[in-house]
């Protein structure tokens, strides 16, 4: 069996490339030697099964592990208490039967036809106190069953007898670990309004988990190295494992897909040396896949109104907002993997996002624009050497501009202005060229695209007029940039709000660099 990138289910050693997360299994044990009960909430697809299917592996020589997960129970068993118990205890000696069968059956015979949870609490009392070994429970897709009463009531139980082992009242489980997207101290977030008064902390004896279950550009490079080793291929493995983490954020299902496209749709499975640019040309083919994680990300922003909104003003206006975490709407993005904390405050968690987040408005945006087909027929743009004639592109956007929104409400254009003019190159630039875009933290809420088409690199920088000297310092700080690329040229589109203001396009020349701008 040939190993192979997998983004679909757990991943297995001997199936798939996969990166080497012995140091985070070693912290998870951690807190399980230290009898610390936990829940490890992370976004969909970030790994947890992954990494709850390993952990399991490494603890079964020291402690008997129980797994067990609610998805796909159905519903009918949390109609009584009776049922509930009798199930549960079903599922978990059915979980330890591939491990142990004779305590699989001993937990079996003592829960025989228990009637609840107070029954059920002594069940464990005494399956726990005669084990041979401490025990250990996980409850994988706790999501599942989180908005239950009577689940509630099972976790509630479990911390009452967490906090009578405590003082020697009672056995029960060594470590207890619910995994899922919500941390079940927050579980109000999963709650209808009408049933907020179930929400009493019912896992507040937990600890924080604070292992970082995202890939660092170390990590990323062990399955890169396994995967040159096994097909004896030579590459730069610290560049492209940079380059992956620079799009992904370390994200695992992104780091994943991205070394899967290379490998099967970029060299199908051919085996080749792979390059920086192969991975950039991954992620231009994943920002146009219809994958069931961008499907979530989009579902959750369609289902928030304040999440969009923040999303909005963050990506697109360019706004500083205060990270903190006690904040419900971040709190949320934070659950559903749209945003991680940075020194600029609360920003988009990685590049892709921000790319597929941005085709979605942009696509949006469309419904509401005026017709551009006439105005961008792609191939009007492009250069004899089959580059792009930015300038002829920014005058024919600024004569867009123009013909059709010279009357607009101001207040529109500053809100939609940089999206429209994604919308309107868009198609220029699809199936050929990537625009990366830039946030730069500046009074001009200055956005840079940074352009690749062909073998030709464009910068093009979007940013409100706020006076003469914050455009003379951004002309400056655009140099800079330049300088970064090592490009001699760039571009301004600059979208002024004066009375009095003109649609025109300029060319300055700033520490040898020249500068086209335009205002619309």
């Amino acid at each position: 069996m040939k190993k192979r990138f997998n983004t679909t289910g757990v991943c297995v050693t001997r199936k798939h490339y996969m990166v080497d997360i012995a140091n985070k299994l070693k912290e998870i044990k951690e807190l399980i030697d230290n009898e610390f009960y936990f829940t490890i909430n992370r976004p969909r697809q970030y790994g947890k099964t992954t990494t709850l299917s390993e952990l399991k592996k490494s603890l079964r020589e020291e402690y008997l592990v129980i797994s067990v997960s609610f998805e796909g129970i159905g519903d009918s068993v949390f109609e009584n208490e009776h049922d509930f118990c009798n199930k549960l205890l079903k599922i978990m000696s059915k979980a330890l039967s591939f491990s142990n069968r004779e305590e699989s059956e001993r937990l079996l015979r003592l829960s025989d036809d228990v009637k609840d949870l107070e029954e059920t609490s002594e069940v464990i009392t005494r399956f726990v106190q005669d084990a041979k070994k401490e025990v250990v429970l996980f409850i994988d897709e706790v999501d599942k069953s989180s908005n239950n009463q009577l689940f509630l009531s099972f976790i509630g139980m479990l911390r009452n007898k967490y906090l009578a082992r405590e003082v020697e009242e009672d056995y029960t489980f060594k470590s207890v670990i619910l995994v899922g997207l919500y941390d079940v101290k927050s579980l109000k977030l999963k709650l209808r309004p009408e049933e907020e008064a179930k929400y009493n902390s019912p896992w507040n004896i937990a600890v924080d988990f604070n292992v970082d279950m995202s890939f660092s550009p170390k990590e990323i490079s062990t399955m890169l190295q396994e995967y040159s080793s096994i097909n004896n291929i030579t590459m730069d493995i610290k560049v492209i494992s940079e380059e992956i983490y620079f799009f992904t954020n370390g994200y695992p299902f992104l780091v994943s897909r991205l070394c899967q496209i290379i490998d099967e749709r970029i060299y199908n499975n051919s085996k080749e040396t792979w390059t920086k640019e192969d991975v950039q040309r991954a992620v231009k083919l994943i920002t146009n896949e219809d994958n069931t994680l961008f499907q979530s990300i989009i579902k959750n922003l369609e289902n928030n109104n304040e999440l969009y909104d923040l999303v909005n003003r963050i990506l697109v206006n360019n706004e500083t907002i205060i990270f903190n975490i006690l904040d419900p709407v971040i709190n949320l993005g934070v659950t559903y993997g749209i945003f991680k904390n940075s020194s600029n405050g609360a920003c988009i968690s990685n590049k892709i996002f921000e790319e597929v987040i941005y085709n979605y408005m942009v696509s949006k945006l469309r419904t509401k624009t005026k017709d551009m087909t006439l105005y961008n027929f792609k191939n009007n743009f492009i250069t004899p050497e089959n580059g792009l004639d930015i300038e002829k592109i920014l005058i024919r956007f600024k004569q867009y501009m123009k013909e059709n929104y010279s009357s607009v409400d101001s207040n529109f254009i500053e809100r939609e202005g940089r999206l429209i003019f994604l919308a309107f190159i868009t198609p220029i630039i699809n199936g050929v060229g990537f625009a990366l875009k830039e946030v730069q933290i500046s009074e001009e809420k200055r956005l840079d695209l940074v352009i690749t088409y062909n073998n030709f690199k464009y910068i093009i920088e979007m940013k409100i007029w706020r006076g003469e000297k914050y455009h003379e310092a951004g002309l400056k700080q655009l140099c800079d940039y330049l300088d970064i690329h090592d490009l001699d040229k760039g571009y301004l589109l600059i979208f002024s709000f004066n009375k009095n203001k003109e649609f025109r396009e300029e060319r300055v020349n700033i520490q040898d660099k020249d500068i086209f701008e335009v205002y619309v």
